[in-house]
């Protein structure tokens, strides 16, 4: 018989600094998300594995980290889940389990997401991709699960379409254009502006799982920005999204305050220590570098803002 193998991560370590996160990252499996009458769609999903660990404890069990994850994948794979959230939280219940020294544990998986689209002028079928973020973390007190996803978009300045708006109110003025014209036509036609590919990434978080719908989510993000893009574009679908985005003209800011709006309009009555979290970063086109907003916050917070009942 073997001699039993010592212990290591479960000594003392030299320094007695507790750490909040130890774990794996970057770990590749597949899950099966069930819809109802239709085929499952499979997804290639990466996932992230921590737990704390107390200051006198050396190292985390990784090896178990990795049959927990494994065990809670494997079973959803075969199973399907309607919920990728869930499996996110069952690990994370998991993992607490396993480990009798940790407080927290928590699971966070990426992956992405095709959807079938029609393109807005040609009307012809194409394909929309989003990134779903879903987490979980877990502790004594219960588990709090997180989904959302971020999407790409199109946006454009409104500083740099108001510059472009004055050079042509006075050119035509000075073409002796009458003034009631020149208005007509600047509200029928948008003027240019430095457009960028927008970024927004909206999730939500709650104790157990969240009353919100993926696709709602995604579509809320989507219709954040200035327009909506499309993997495949003819000639008047590029014409439709090229007005549309100068049409409704965004900063950085305006997109996330969107999604703000569109959650409280979508889920009136979600859970007010719910927390939304809504993030739009943009890459500048006339810039090296690009713009970003992001805002946390509960949706009690939200609704007293949006709704124009909160504090100043």
């Amino acid at each position: 018989m073997s001699e039993q193998l010592p212990d290591v991560q479960a000594t003392s370590p030299d320094v007695t600094v507790g750490l909040n996160r130890v774990g794996v990252t970057g770990v590749e499996k597949l899950v099966k998300l069930g819809r109802e009458d239709k085929r499952p769609i499979v997804l290639m999903a990466e996932f992230e594995v921590f737990v704390d660990l107390p200051s006198w404890r050396k190292g985390a069990d990784m090896s178990r980290n990795m049959e927990v994850i494994d065990e809670t994948l494997e079973a959803a794979v075969a199973e399907e889940v309607y919920r990728v959230e869930n499996v996110c939280g069952e690990a994370a219940e998991r993992l607490l389990e396993k480990h009798d020294y940790t407080e927290e544990a928590e699971v966070r998986m990426e992956a992405e997401y095709v959807t079938r689209d029609r393109t807005p002028e040609s009307d012809k079928p194409t394909q929309s991709t989003a990134t779903i973020i879903a987490s979980a973390t877990a502790t004594e007190d219960g588990t709090r699960e997180e989904i959302g996803a971020e999407v790409t978009g199109m946006t454009v300045c409104p500083c740099s379409q108001g510059m472009s708006v004055a050079r042509a109110r006075q050119t035509l003025t000075d073409l002796d254009v009458e003034e009631d014209v020149i208005d007509e036509f600047l509200e029928k036609v948008p003027q240019p502006g430095h457009s960028q590919r927008g970024h927004a990434t909206l999730t939500v978080e709650t104790d157990g799982d969240p009353p919100v719908d993926l696709n709602e989510l995604i579509e809320i993000a989507r219709e954040s920005m200035s327009a909506r893009i499309y993997n495949l574009a003819k000639r008047p679908d590029e014409d439709h999204m090229t007005y549309q985005s100068h049409s409704d003209a965004k900063f950085v800011e305006d997109c996330v305050r969107s999604m703000a709006e569109g959650i409280v309009d979508q889920y009136p009555d979600l859970d007010d220590d719910a927390v939304v979290r809504m993030k739009q970063s943009n890459d500048e086109s006339i810039h090296q570098h690009n713009a970003h907003a992001e805002r946390i916050a509960t949706a009690e917070d939200l609704r007293g803002e949006v709704n124009g009942d909160g504090s100043e």
